[in-house]
């Protein structure tokens, strides 16, 4: 059964939905994205996902292509015609259509897509498990605050982790982990959790925003600072998380076993606290 993707303001099936071969985003990248979770049919995490794309667009000089109310009325009719239980959403924007000059051409109209994406989050074998990571070197340019869709770099490195039989890598720059390919990073040593602060040299994690606001909340101890691989393997527990994992433990680094090789119990509560508090704001 065929999908049904946004394409400039009308919703067509998937094979019909075609952009121009001048499109910026196509031949240059120039464009950025989001993803919001769903669960239950609905959308969570809202605000902050408007916000960070507000910054993302904003940070290359483009604007909403429609009202951000809009926008959100359009993401439920999505939800609605694909029939969306759990999963997500991706949106895109990019500068639009013109001939291939690297400045900003004035004037243009943005395209813009979305389409959904069926995923298992609530229940995870990777949760319960707990997944393998490698350290990569991070190659990526200098604004990782923006969530552009030239992901190149993320690209090579997440083939070189799933090559060596990892689920994700941990990118690594002067020494130190900088987050996941497609995920933040945390490590957790005597009950703190400890994770990079935010920077042009990191993505602002919505995931890690909110895990970041309800550890203190329910009496975990959060410092923001950069660790290295080593300390990674040294770490009583590790995890990572994104939009369609939330929160994944990690059970082994560069073949170092984290801890006792299993899920640790601060990760396992965050992954809790996390649902719970999710399934709240939708009612759940």
């Amino acid at each position: 059964m065929q999908k049904t993707v946004f394409l400039n303001g009308v919703f067509l099936p998937e094979d019909e939905a075609k952009v121009s071969a001048f499109d910026r985003g196509f031949l240059l990248a120039d464009g950025v994205y989001e993803v919001v979770p769903v669960i239950q049919g609905e959308m969570i995490d809202v605000a902050p996902f408007l916000a960070r794309f507000d910054h993302s667009l904003g940070a290359l000089g483009l604007t909403w292509p429609m009202p951000q109310e809009e926008c959100l009325k359009m993401l439920e009719q999505l939800i609605e015609k694909n029939d969306l239980r759990e999963g997500g959403l991706y949106m895109q924007v990019t500068r639009g259509v013109a001939s291939r000059v690297f400045e900003f051409p004035e004037n243009l109209t943005p395209t813009f897509m979305a389409f959904s994406f069926e995923k298992s989050i609530l229940e995870s074998r990777d949760a319960q498990e707990g997944v393998k990571v490698v350290t990569v070197e991070d190659i990526r340019w200098k604004r990782r605050d923006i969530k552009s869709i030239a992901l190149l770099g993320q690209c090579i490195a997440k083939d070189q982790a799933v090559t060596q039989g990892a689920y994700e890598g941990w990118m690594v720059e002067d020494g130190y982990v900088t987050e996941g390919t497609s995920s933040s990073a945390y490590i957790v040593k005597d009950g703190v959790i400890i994770t990079k602060p935010l920077s042009r040299e990191i993505l602002p994690g919505i995931r890690r925003k909110l895990i970041l606001e309800y550890a203190p909340k329910y009496g975990i101890r959060v410092e923001q600072r950069a660790f290295t691989p080593e300390e990674a393997y040294a770490a009583d527990e590790a995890f990572l998380s994104s939009a369609t994992t939330m929160v994944y433990p990690i059970i082994e680094i560069d073949g170092e076993e984290i801890g006792d090789g299993k899920p640790g119990e601060i990760t396992q509560r965050l992954r809790e606290i996390y649902i719970e508090e999710a399934l709240t704001t939708i009612g759940g």
